[in-house]
C-alpha cells in the first residue's frame, strides 16, 4: 500500500470521527440534555413543555435552539445616566397606573422592549426573538415580559381597554418589574450582566433575587417605589 493511500485513509477516518462527534454533541444539547435545560430555564422549562402539550422532547429541542442562537450573546453595559432615565420612566408608569392602567401597561411593555434592545438583545420589533434571547439570560423573570406584552396588546385591542381585568394588569406590572430590575442592575466586573459562555445562570439568578429581597427588607422598602401593590386603579 502506497504512502499516499495510507495518508488518504487516515484523513477520511479522521473526518468521519469529527463529524460523528459533532452530531453526538448536537443531539445531546447544551451540557448534557433535559436535566440541565430544566435547571437552566427553571419555570420557563415547564411553560415550554406545557405549550408543547407535554411533549418534553419538542420543548427541549426548542430550548436548545434558543441557547444555540443566543447563549453567546454579550450583554452591553448600561450607562448610569441611561439607568436613571429608565428608572424614572418606570416609576412614572407605576404612578400612572392608578388613574390610567391601560396606558401604564403599554408604556411598561414599550420600556422593556427598548431597554432589552439597548442591552444588546434583539430589537423589540422582533418580539418573539427578543423574548427567546431574554429567556436564555433571564429565565426566571422573562415571563413578566410575556405577561405584560399580552396584557398590553389585549388592552389596545379592546374598546377603550374594555374586558381587560385591572387586577391582571396590576399583576403583569408586578411581574414585569422583576425583569426590569434585572436589566437595569449594575453589571459585574466583566462588563456583562450575565454569563455568556453557555453555562447555567440559575444559581446566580437565585442569589441575585435573594440578595435583592434581603436588601428590600433591611431598608424597609423596595428598590423601586410601588405605590399600588394592593390598591385598585380607577375605573376597575
Amino acid at each position: 500500500m502506497s504512502t499516499g493511500l495510507i495518508i488518504a485513509l487516515i484523513v477520511i477516518v479522521a473526518a468521519v470521527v469529527v463529524v460523528a462527534a459533532v452530531l453526538a454533541l448536537r443531539n445531546r444539547g447544551p451540557r448534557g440534555g433535559g436535566r440541565d435545560l430544566k435547571r437552566r430555564f427553571g419555570p420557563e422549562y415547564d411553560r415550554t413543555v406545557a405549550r408543547h402539550d407535554g411533549d418534553t422532547k419538542a420543548a427541549e429541542r426548542e430550548l436548545t435552539g434558543r441557547v444555540e442562537r443566543h447563549g453567546a450573546l454579550r450583554v452591553r453595559p448600561l450607562e448610569a445616566d441611561r439607568r436613571e432615565q429608565y428608572t424614572a420612566r418606570w416609576t412614572a408608569a407605576q404612578e400612572r397606573f392608578v388613574d390610567a392602567p391601560h396606558e401604564a401597561v403599554a408604556e411598561a411593555d414599550r420600556l422593556l422592549a427598548e431597554l432589552a434592545a439597548e442591552r444588546g438583545f434583539p430589537d423589540g420589533g422582533q418580539y418573539e426573538e427578543q423574548l427567546a434571547a431574554l429567556s436564555v439570560h433571564h429565565a426566571h423573570h422573562v415571563h413578566g415580559y410575556r405577561h405584560i406584552h399580552r396584557v398590553a396588546r389585549a388592552s389596545a385591542g379592546g374598546q377603550d381597554g374594555a374586558g381587560t381585568d385591572t387586577e391582571e394588569m396590576r399583576e403583569a406590572m408586578v411581574e414585569a418589574r422583576a425583569l426590569f430590575e434585572d436589566l437595569t442592575a449594575h453589571d459585574g466586573h466583566d462588563g456583562t450582566a450575565h454569563r455568556t459562555d453557555g453555562t447555567d445562570p440559575a444559581d446566580r439568578a437565585q442569589a441575585h433575587s435573594t440578595d435583592r429581597t434581603e436588601k428590600s427588607h433591611g431598608e424597609g422598602r423596595s428598590a423601586l417605589p410601588w405605590a399600588f401593590d394592593r390598591r385598585q386603579a380607577k375605573g376597575s
